[in-house]
Parts: C-alpha cells; sequence; structure tokens
C-alpha cells in the first residue's frame, strides 16, 4: 500500500475500514463528550525483567458513575458489554515504575504499550499509570529473576477455558451473549499449573490467546475465580488495521513468541495448546527456529466430537518436522492426562 510523503516522513494511508472506523469514533466521541462521558484507564497485567518493564493499557471513555452504583453488578457481566467501549485516541499517559516516569501515547484503539527501563525487584510489584484527565490506577507487573530457566506459556481458547471459538455462531453466543460465569473451565489444567509453578519456583506463567483486549477483565476475573495462577495476558486488538479488516490471530501469536524469545534468551518454555486451532503448527515452527527454547510442548486432545464442532479433525502430528524438539511433544484430553506424561517426561 502506497504511502503518503508529509515532508521527510512517509505516513501509511489507512484501509478503508479503519477509516470508516476512526470517522464514526470521532463523532460518538464529541456526543459523548457533551453528556458528561470521561476518560478512565484499564490496566493490563506487565511484565519484565531487572532493568526494564513492558507497561500496558487501555485508555477508554467511560459514563460518569459518581456514586459507583454498578460496582455491585460487576460480578455479572454480558460479553457483549467488553465491546461497548470508545477508545480515548493518541491521548499521553505518564508511567511510573521504580522512581523512573516515563510517557507515552496511545495508539488510535487506545491502547499503550511501552518499555520502561526501570529496576523493579524480581515477583510482583506495580507501576502507577495517570493521565490529567482520569483517575491513576496502578497495574500489576510481573518481574522475572534472572535465575529462572523455566516458564509456561499457555493458550486460553479451548486450552484453560471452554470456549469452541472456531464455530462461528456458538463463539459470537460465548462472545457477545453469554454470563461470564457460564464459561466452563478445562478439567484439570487449574491444578496442572499450579503444580508446575510449585515444581519450579519463580517460574511465570503467560496467556497468549487471538482474543481482543476488550476481554482481559473478564479473562482475568475467570482465571482467578478458576485458580489459575496469576499471568500476564497477551493479547491482540479487535477490528480493522491500518491494512486489513481483522488482524491476523496467527501472526499475533507467533510474534509473540519471537518477542518472548528475545525478551528472555535463557528461559525455556512449555508451551500448552489445543488440537481444534492452529497451536501445533505455530509451536512446532517456534520449536524448530528456536529449540534452545522450547522445554516442551503439551497439547490438550479433543475429544471426536469436540473436534468435528469445532470444524476439523485434529491431525496427527508431524513427528519429522519436529527436529530436536520431537521427544517433548506430550497429548492427553484434560490437566490430569498432561500432568501424568509430564512426569514420567522428567519434566516435573
Amino acid at each position: 500500500m502506497s504511502p503518503k510523503s508529509v515532508g521527510e516522513l512517509a505516513v501509511p494511508t489507512l484501509h478503508r475500514a479503519a477509516r470508516i472506523e476512526d470517522a464514526v469514533h470521532q463523532l460518538v466521541e464529541r456526543r459523548l463528550r457533551r453528556t458528561g462521558w470521561r476518560i478512565n484507564i484499564i490496566a493490563y497485567t506487565g511484565y519484565g525483567a531487572p532493568g526494564w518493564v513492558r507497561v500496558m493499557c487501555r485508555v477508554l471513555l467511560g459514563r460518569p458513575d459518581p456514586d459507583d452504583r454498578r460496582r455491585g453488578r460487576l460480578e455479572k457481566v454480558r460479553g457483549w458489554r467488553s465491546f461497548a467501549t470508545l477508545p480515548a485516541k493518541h491521548v499521553t499517559v505518564t508511567i511510573d515504575a521504580g522512581g523512573v516516569r516515563q510517557q507515552a501515547k496511545a495508539d488510535r484503539s487506545g491502547f499503550v504499550e511501552t518499555v520502561v527501563k526501570a529496576d523493579l525487584p524480581p515477583g510482583w510489584g506495580t507501576v502507577r499509570i495517570s493521565l490529567p484527565d482520569a483517575e491513576p490506577v496502578d497495574a500489576p507487573v510481573r518481574i522475572l529473576d534472572p535465575e529462572v530457566r523455566f516458564g509456561i506459556l499457555s493458550d486460553i481458547d479451548d486450552t484453560v477455558m471452554v470456549t469452541a471459538l472456531p464455530r462461528p455462531l456458538l463463539a459470537a453466543w460465548n462472545t457477545f451473549v453469554l454470563d461470564e460465569h457460564a464459561r466452563n473451565a478445562v478439567p484439570g489444567m487449574a491444578v496442572l499449573y499450579e503444580r508446575l509453578v510449585t515444581a519450579h519456583p519463580g517460574a511465570p506463567v503467560f496467556y497468549l490467546s487471538t482474543g481482543a483486549w476488550n476481554v482481559a477483565p473478564t479473562l482475568t476475573r475467570f482465571l482467578s475465580r478458576h485458580l489459575y495462577p496469576a499471568g500476564p495476558l497477551l493479547l491482540t486488538d479487535w477490528g480493522p488495521t491500518h491494512d486489513r479488516w481483522f488482524r491476523s490471530g496467527r501472526e499475533h501469536k507467533r510474534a509473540t513468541l519471537e518477542r518472548l524469545s528475545r525478551e528472555f534468551p535463557d528461559v525455556r518454555w512449555l508451551l500448552v495448546g489445543d488440537d481444534g486451532q492452529h497451536d501445533q503448527e505455530i509451536y512446532r515452527e517456534f520449536a524448530a527456529g528456536h529449540p534452545g527454547n522450547v522445554a516442551g510442548v503439551a497439547i490438550r486432545r479433543l475429544s471426536p466430537t469436540q473436534a468435528v464442532l469445532a470444524g476439523s479433525l485434529p491431525a496427527p502430528l508431524d513427528r519429522r518436522s519436529e527436529g530436536t524438539a520431537r521427544q517433548k511433544w506430550l497429548s492427553a484430553p484434560d490437566g490430569a492426562g498432561l500432568w501424568q506424561l509430564l512426569r514420567e517426561a522428567g519434566m516435573v
């Protein structure tokens, strides 16, 4: 797509869908601001290591609520409410982390993602995010100890939470209509993760999904309610980009794996997914390109009925392409089965 030159800068032309979306947002924002809507900061869990921390948040316009009357209803949230938001585009937030203050600008979806060069101690900590027109918020951050050599990177959909994402109609029902308390956890996966972090003290758990940042609060509540270990969510954005109608979920996962391999070159990850989407293909590619960063791959195997409803039958792994990681591939229908295979493989 040809860029437009502005002086010496090249500004890419936005996709038509993105231009339409921006125009609608601009019109709606003017109306909402006149009715008293104000800016809110939604903080996401960040991560880092001594010397740096990745901070993520989203800046949205929300209805004024001086009496906090909605707090009592937060325990029961329909999925569509997560998407009924309006981003505050291109506003500048201030981040205070470990005595370092840094500013960052939100993108056209209101998303802020930046790396702050701050020295926070290993473990859980917080950074403060603020801007003049909003209440400041504290964002949790997980700082990895330099001695950590093992981590868990888990898919979400049909790996820790039954969502049936590949089924368009049912996925839409689960995402936009269903009460979040009606979502089911995959049997045994929370226990599996808790046992793994106990066996590997200091091991982080990252949750990687093609889901939108809009549902991050819902996912966080779900993981907490079902006793999954706390950890950063690595999600993507909703809607059109500068060059296409929708973002590529596969590319998001591939790019995130590559980023983690650069940020934590000494950590070997247990990659956990399911055989209902593209996790096997993506994990196989990453294991082949970064064998030193993969401790193993654990695939939650869907039942034949689940696989058919998900849109395809699970294909057997092509072990010829797994290279040096061949013996690390494990598959079972639930967390208990995966735990037994991990024990037999000497990984715990």
